[in-house]
């Protein structure tokens, strides 16, 4: 190491010395975050010495560095984001966002004691499962139904509860992958249940299920595809004829839907969306049980329904994995909370999801003027125009529909790339998420609540900083 580098090294200031200086130790952070900001700057002093771009100037610890690394280390690492992908239900971004109505229900909960389980009638222990099964069966037509956490959850149980050392019959157009590696036929190994695939990748009759039954079979499962499409010469079998089927040889049926809804057909297909298999129809067609997110179409945390006969969702909340997979108590009233919107014919208006995939083209034009209008004037070098584009409904679901939007392309390619001004966006506070198309960013007002417009626009702005 040449004498120089030597020298940098031993002017490093220490630690102690440091945090003792006034004007560091005055700083608002905690104390903590402070040492470890003092830390983290000595040793980037140091690193960069070592390799050899220290300055004999350059040994001395800034204040206002000390600060924005304390800052850092105290922000939260789960954040509020702007969601301006145009994607709706973005599973990275958390999927459906949850209104004000259904926020004020889990802070009075949470906030503190409940009868999570207790009944405040009989004055004793009560049960957590019964808090939303009339409710899933005024919507759904259910004999009975129970929540659980998640939807693979849902899944997983059921097929426990139902199959568990037996076969499953599914046809092979159906052996769907999701997100974060979830495979059907790896949910049914854990479950215990045993898969017997029929028909083939694009086309599955009724008869592939008869012939394949045996004195072992215990259930006939159909998986909604609800993340990709089959198109061309194809066939699969209705949930009415799988029930046909499985009454006729006394076996179980069950339709996981994944991103299950509760608008009817008719009304997914005015907000120009395909005709999803809505949960009342299934459940109308005699399946002995229905699984379905919260999450996604339906607009509510993230839980699993099973909904169905009465006998088949009794074993399936008895069954011991139910303790692992149980909801807690904001869960349940959130859901609580979204369920009883839908009852009440409210959720074009107060459940955000089903609003931004309802809202009107003209209306989202409006939103995407506002965001031009409140960036103002910006550098030559900056445009930021009004731009037609499309919407994704996401979260798995509806992986063909594109719904018409408009949005905002932000294009500062004579002084920064696309990839460049994507990072300053999202560096934001709060970050901005779009998404990136012909060397623009695209900030897709239909994901962008009208409360957040400032917001976006103070971000777009600070690019010409």
């Amino acid at each position: 190491m040449d004498q120089n580098r030597q020298a940098l090294l031993r002017r490093l200031p220490k630690i102690d010395e440091l945090l003792r200086r006034d004007d560091i130790a005055a700083l608002a952070a905690p104390r903590w975050a402070v040492v470890e900001a003092v830390r983290c700057e000595v040793e980037a002093l140091r690193a960069a010495i070592l390799g050899g771009n220290g300055e004999a100037a350059a040994v001395e610890v800034a204040t206002e560095a000390v600060a924005r690394r304390a800052d850092a280390l105290t922000r939260p690492s789960l954040r509020r984001v702007i969601n301006a992908t145009g994607v709706v239900l973005h599973t990275n971004l958390g999927r459906a966002p949850l209104g004000a109505e259904v926020l004020g229900r889990v802070t009075d909960i949470a906030g503190g004691y409940s009868t999570l389980e207790y009944d405040l009638v009989a004055g004793h222990r009560g049960s957590r499962h019964g808090h939303l099964s009339e409710l899933v069966r005024a919507l759904t037509g259910a004999a009975d139904a129970v929540v659980v956490n998640n939807n693979a959850g849902a899944v997983m149980l059921a097929l426990a509860a139902l199959a568990a050392d037996r076969e499953v019959i599914v046809s092979r157009g159906e052996l769907i992958e999701i997100g974060g590696s979830f495979r059907i036929p790896d949910v049914m190994r854990l479950s215990g249940a045993r898969l017997v695939e029929v028909g083939t990748t694009n086309r599955t009759h009724p008869r592939d299920y008869e012939q394949a039954i045996t004195d072992d079979t215990a259930l006939l499962l159909k998986v909604h595809r609800s993340n990709f499409d089959v198109v061309g010469f194809t066939a699969e079998v209705e949930p009415a004829d799988l029930v046909v089927i499985g009454r006729a040889r006394e076996i179980s049926t069950m339709v996981d839907l994944g991103s299950g809804s509760l608008l009817e057909a008719a009304e997914l297909s005015a907000l120009g969306l395909p005709a999803e298999p809505g949960v009342r129809v299934v459940v109308g067609a005699g399946v002995d049980l229905v699984t379905f997110s919260g999450d996604k179409l339906l607009g509510g945390p993230q839980a699993g329904i099973i909904a169905g006969d009465a006998t088949a969702v009794a074993r399936c909340r008895k069954h011991p994995l139910m303790r692992a997979l149980r909801p807690d108590k904001m869960c349940l009233a959130a859901l609580e909370a979204t369920l009883s919107i839908y009852r009440d014919g409210r959720a074009d208006d107060a459940v955000p999801a089903v609003a931004m995939l309802s809202a009107p083209l003209e209306v989202v034009r409006r939103r995407a003027e506002a965001m031009v209008a409140r960036v103002g004037e910006t550098p030559e070098w900056l445009d930021v125009a009004l731009v037609p584009c499309e919407s994704a409904v996401g979260g798995g679901a509806m992986p063909s529909a594109a719904l018409p939007s408009w949005g905002v392309a932000v294009d500062a390619r004579t002084k920064l790339g696309a990839d460049d001004v994507d990072a300053a966006l999202r560096a934001a506070d709060p970050p901005v998420v779009g998404r990136i198309e012909d060397d623009a960013v695209i900030l897709d007002a239909r994901t962008v609540a009208d409360a957040e417009v400032d917001d976006l626009a103070r971000a777009v702005r600070g690019l010409a900083c």
